[in-house]
């Protein structure tokens, strides 16, 4: 394949983890409360995605480290201000908004993957904080089972708005953003490039 014009941005590891994530939330949040073993297995396999994710994040390349992508407030503010004016910059990597979603939905989706853990504990007397969660006062599963709703609903309301702002930002730029964590490359320059 000639790749004159394109870069490699996302390396193989980081492209299986993002289809891996999606496809495992996904999975997750359908079956609910109807098909526990398969809801479980997601649970755990989002769990292992994002532990593998941590470590990739510290020892992989360039724009999978977290040092390229997750900025402060102020970066994300200002960024999401050149948006508006229409005239954003444009990053190979996450940009700083981008960066600050791929945060938060790690953040969500381990908090979320943590509760179902403490929920099949309440619950189902299984899985590894069984133990903690036979202290917990009577009542309290529904409690947790509460959180835990609460949490995939908002890591789903954050999934939506990643992907609008994917679609936006392809368009913006005029590059195809679906399709480069997919190749894993990206052109070098498009119009709107500075």
């Amino acid at each position: 394949m000639h790749h004159d014009n394109t870069l490699r941005v996302w390396d193989p590891l980081i492209r299986i983890f993002h289809w891996s994530l999606a496809a495992s939330f996904a999975l997750a949040y359908v079956t609910e409360d109807d098909l526990l073993n398969l809801h479980t297995a997601a649970g755990y396999t989002i769990l292992g995605l994002i532990g593998f994710r941590l470590l990739w994040g510290f020892i992989g390349p360039e724009h999978a480290r977290f040092t390229d992508f997750v900025r402060g407030p102020k970066a994300v503010i200002a960024y999401l201000r050149e948006i508006v004016t229409a005239h954003p910059r444009r990053y190979l990597g996450h940009n700083p908004a981008g960066g600050a979603m791929a945060a938060a939905l790690l953040l969500f989706l381990f908090a979320t993957s943590l509760s179902g853990l403490l929920l099949l504990g309440a619950e189902e007397m299984s899985g590894p904080l069984a133990a903690l969660a036979a202290g917990l006062p009577a009542g309290m599963g529904e409690a947790v089972e509460e959180v835990h709703e609460f949490l995939a609903n908002f890591t789903l309301f954050l999934v939506i708005l990643h992907v609008v702002g994917v679609i936006f930002s392809g368009w913006q730029h005029k590059e195809n953003l679906v399709l480069s964590m997919i190749t894993g490359r990206k052109p070098k320059q498009t119009e709107t490039a500075q």
